[in-house]
């Protein structure tokens, strides 16, 4: 966490890392309310929300409908685990001090909005006065709505109305919602494997059975073995990236898209569209799965603080058929987002500015991302290999030789570096030799050093 730009939210943060500190750690304790710790330090809803939404991502503490958050009592274990204790160690570690975490995927990191959307809130905060501040709205801020609906609308043919949008609170609220309103309950789901270990975890907790899907170097599936499957297992649900294979980094061939979508459709499988990265394709006008799918059985969903920082973690969903179940389930689960700071969000996008901040920051991570593949094949070229990624954050790395990367992973902790093992990105025990670094990161610390120690753990553990 930035320690030259102390926002909102970081404060809180610290404040709880402070409270869960010097309570007893062998025992659950009940943390104060969102809405009792928002006034209690004189801040928004949204900004308690987000710092306790850290703390549950770390492992840190737990939440329970109607009862709020608890500490999470957990005893020690094993760091070269897999699967959840893997990867909740691994962000509870990224986030220590003094830690060097070479694995996030923040592609914001290197450039945000968080200024200009502050100082809009600001000048519209002045518009509208507290007591006349407009009431919020479950489904979302209609301006907001309504500025996502016309970013997504392509022609008069394909194109998006406000009321097919529904915002919520962050990536793991909405896509819990989205598949609340499908009732998948039991049914299996299609995902892309290296897969988004937040898309995992949600499909989990939905109670579908995963089957995943590898990969090749080029970034394709085996297209024989994809349609046996179709054949053979009743898939109802495919999660997918719109452009770039994330966090594998490759850009699938459009008539590939075109083959897997008319497949879909044929068997009434929903695509869920993750749209998080489709800004960071550094391929213009590259294909999007929804250029080819069933609108009808379609839904789109994606965030915005990739793109303009941690003080915008809303996310959205779009959806074309599913509007009843959709507005009942965002109803019940009642997201209480500031209305004026969705309205800010709406005014950059409005006014271009986060088009033009889009262009300048996927040239500086096209920069970096150039930056640290040369790094990384100086200083362990020996020893690991990437091929550079058609978008995003990250490079997807993997070792010339077999290496249990948890085993690195233990290792590396010990020299105050953090790393992202291939496994958290597979349920099924996938990906055990590779790992994904990041080139969004702090790029006034000794990368290459650290690259060099991560070259000589892989030497070891191999």
């Amino acid at each position: 966490m930035s320690r030259e730009q102390p926002f909102a939210y970081q404060v809180v943060y610290r404040y709880l890392l402070q409270w869960l500190d010097s309570v007893a750690s062998d025992q659950e304790q009940r943390l104060p309310s969102l809405r009792e710790l928002a006034q209690r330090l004189k801040v928004s809803l949204s900004t308690t929300k987000y710092a306790y939404a850290l703390l549950e991502d770390e492992g840190r503490i737990c939440s329970r409908p109607r009862q709020g958050y608890f500490t999470r009592v957990r005893g020690p274990a094993p760091l070269t685990e897999t699967g959840p204790a893997l990867l909740d160690n691994l962000y509870a570690q990224a986030r220590q001090p003094g830690r060097l975490a070479l694995c996030s995927d923040a592609p914001a990191m290197l450039l945000s909005l968080e200024h200009p959307l502050l100082m809009t809130e600001r000048e519209l905060a002045r518009q509208y006065p507290r007591n006349q501040a407009p009431l919020y709205q479950p489904l979302g801020e209609q301006e907001l709505r309504s500025e996502l609906a016309r970013r997504y609308t392509r022609s008069t043919c394909d194109y998006w109305q406000a009321d097919q949008v529904y915002l919520g609170a962050d990536l793991r609220s909405v896509l819990e919602v989205s598949l609340q309103a499908l009732d998948l309950a039991g049914n299996v789901a299609l995902v892309e494997s290296p897969c988004s270990w937040a898309v995992l975890r949600q499909l989990r907790a939905a109670r579908l059975r995963i089957i995943e899907l590898p990969l090749n170097a080029a970034g394709r599936f085996d297209l024989q073995q994809l349609q046996d499957l179709l054949r053979q297992q009743p898939v109802r649900v495919a999660v997918l990236s719109s452009t770039v294979n994330i966090p594998h980094g490759s850009l699938m061939p459009a008539a590939d898209k075109q083959q897997l979508c008319q497949w879909f459709t044929e068997r009434g499988v929903w695509l869920l569209e993750n749209d998080s990265y489709g800004p960071f394709s550094f391929v213009p006008d590259a294909a999007r799965y929804r250029d080819f799918a069933d609108p009808e059985r379609l839904l789109v969903f994606a965030c915005l603080d990739k793109v303009i920082g941690a003080e915008a973690p809303f996310s959205y969903v779009l959806s074309r058929s599913l509007g009843p179940q959709l507005q009942r389930q965002f109803l019940e689960r009642s997201f209480r987002l500031s209305p004026i700071r969705q309205k800010a969000v709406a005014r950059l996008f409005s006014s271009g500015r986060i088009d033009q901040h889009l262009l300048k920051l996927r040239g500086m991570l096209q920069q970096r991302m150039g930056q640290l593949h040369r790094l990384l094949d100086e200083q362990a070229g020996a020893q690991l290999h990437a091929s550079l990624p058609a978008g995003g954050a990250t490079l997807w790395v993997e070792a010339r030789r077999p290496v249990a990367m948890a085993r690195v992973y233990e290792q590396l902790l010990a020299q105050g570096i953090v790393i992202a093992p291939g496994a958290i990105f597979s349920q099924q025990g996938l990906w055990q030799h590779h790992l994904r670094l990041s080139y969004t990161l702090d790029w006034s610390k000794d990368i290459a050093a650290a690259l060099r120690q991560l070259a000589q753990a892989v030497a070891q553990a191999s």
